[in-house]
């Protein structure tokens, strides 16, 4: 795992938007190595258990090997007990050596009589997920989005090839976040078509004026990914938010164009009823689109603290729109004029006072 990291670790830094890239996890820790001589210790009398309690209770704590309490009667309360030498008699690798590990107090026995002791470099910590052990690898992005710098990142570890049997690189911290929010916001906007897809077969009983109203939305999307290219803006959670929000209004303008061109088709059998509609419903189209991009201008420009994180929203917004303004006053009464044809309008009601109605309508239409 070292290994791998430390290849890593050098790839990501010839990235120059990476800062700081560093493996956070101590792998050169200093220490002091100690190897007990078993034959003297033996002579001697003495077991690797004792000489390692002095010589643990000499660096760091008695209460790692052999935990001490006392009971204070008059409280109930117990108070652990431990013996530590002050630091500032243990600070070198020869005052080490000096600890006492056994003997009487004619004749001690330190720790330099029965080990040798060298200084290393190890692991500080060991980090574990589900119990497995992981080293950790962090660097900042320097004026670059973090989607761009998570794509090259990818790029760097699979260039590395096959890993080793039991190592594996897992993107962490922000990486993690980015790629499970931008997945439910994908998601989150293909239910609300279909939501919506269901919303309207119901309220006209067709499927096909259904697909005819959300033909409008291929445009907002194209919008705001065009203007967003242009701005040199990236798709991100804002940009994702403005995108849907555009294509609740142009789909709320098509609903308009669309509603107004069954009223006229329920009336006339002519195929004008999809430009006359277009023109009925022009006013409310317009005014609507203009007064929301006219409200996210100042969004999307950036004005105020912190208006460069919102701005992507509205550049979306108003790309959106833009694209499915023209969309829906142009376009869409052709698509609708081509889906629907001369079909004589149908009442979707089972009514029998409708179906009486729309069958004396209809014989008046042939007359």
């Amino acid at each position: 795992s070292r290994k791998v990291a430390e290849t890593l670790n050098k790839k990501l830094q010839g990235i120059a938007y990476l800062r700081d890239v560093q493996i956070a996890t101590p792998l050169e820790y200093p220490g002091i190595k100690t190897t007990i001589d078993r034959v003297k210790a033996g002579q001697l009398g003495l077991t690797v258990d004792a000489i390692t309690k002095s010589t643990v209770a000499a660096t760091s704590s008695s209460r790692f090997t052999q935990p001490n309490y006392w009971l204070d009667k008059s409280s109930g309360t117990a108070y652990q007990v431990q013996v530590e030498y002050p630091q500032y008699r243990i600070n070198s690798s020869d005052q080490l050596g000096l600890v006492p590990v056994a003997g009487t107090s004619g004749n001690p026995v330190y720790l330099r009589d029965v080990a040798t002791t060298q200084q290393i470099t190890s692991p500080g910590e060991y980090d574990r997920i589900n119990q497995q052990r992981y080293i950790t690898i962090t660097a900042n992005i320097y004026k670059k989005d973090v989607g761009a710098a998570i794509k090259q990142v990818k790029n760097e570890i699979a260039s590395l090839g096959a890993l080793p049997q039991g190592v594996k690189i897992m993107l962490r911290g922000q990486a993690d976040l980015l790629d499970q929010t931008m997945s439910e916001l994908s998601t989150g906007l293909l239910i609300a078509i279909v939501v919506i897809f269901l919303m309207l077969t119901i309220n006209f009983q067709s499927f096909r004026l259904s697909l005819v109203v959300l033909s409008v939305v291929p445009a907002v999307i194209a919008g705001a990914l065009l203007l967003l290219f242009l701005t040199r803006q990236t798709l991100n959670i804002q940009s994702y938010m403005g995108t849907i929000m555009a294509v609740g209004v142009a789909v709320a303008n098509a609903i308009l164009l669309i509603t107004n061109g069954e009223g006229l088709r329920k009336k006339q059998s002519n195929e004008s009823y999809a430009i006359t509609g277009a023109g009925n419903r022009l006013r409310p189209i317009l005014m609507t689109s203009l007064a929301m991009i006219a409200g996210m201008i100042p969004m999307a420009i950036g004005l105020g603290e912190g208006g460069d994180q919102t701005a992507p929203l509205g550049i979306a917004v108003i790309g959106g729109l833009l694209f499915s303004t023209i969309s829906t006053l142009i376009f869409l009464p052709a698509i609708y004029s081509a889906v629907i044809g001369k079909k004589i309008y149908k009442n979707p009601s089972l009514h029998p006072d409708d179906r009486e109605d729309q069958q004396a309508e209809t014989n008046t239409a042939i007359n």
